[in-house]
């Protein structure tokens, strides 16, 4: 399919911890599986949806900021509004920085439906269910 995300490459500030903490928890309930690793990077494939989620040791550390140019947030799609409210369950007692709990975002569209959290280095992820695609 053209256009369809191959891939997003990130990086964080401490690799082991981050894919242990965070993406570890996060990515597998999402139904990545973790099919590369070495001292640089770790690569998450999800086979359902053909995507992976690659993770890079960064060079020297440093703040990262949404609001400055670059990385702002990831969404992933929830099928139904429980699956968001299960992530939300996870984050909680995997003690994962939730930013804002399940909640309905009208101002996103109808029955928008989501949880805002953040990795170890402050990027934001959201987990949403979107009912209806407005045209």
């Amino acid at each position: 399919m053209r256009g369809a995300v191959h891939h997003i490459a990130l990086t964080v500030s401490d690799l082991k911890r981050s894919d242990a903490a965070f993406h570890g928890p996060v990515l597998g309930w999402l139904g990545y599986d973790k099919v590369e690793e070495n001292e640089a990077m770790a690569l998450w494939y999800h086979p359902g949806v053909r995507t992976a989620v690659n993770l890079w040791q960064a060079a020297e550390g440093g703040d990262h900021d949404r609001r400055r140019p670059g990385f702002h947030h990831i969404a992933f799609e929830a099928p139904d509004r429980s699956e968001v409210d299960d992530l939300y369950d996870l984050l909680v007692a995997q003690r994962i920085t939730v930013l804002d709990a399940p909640a309905e975002y009208p101002e996103y569209g109808p029955g928008y439906y989501a949880v805002y959290f953040a990795d170890p280095d402050g990027m934001k992820w959201e987990f949403a269910h979107m009912p209806v695609i407005p045209d």
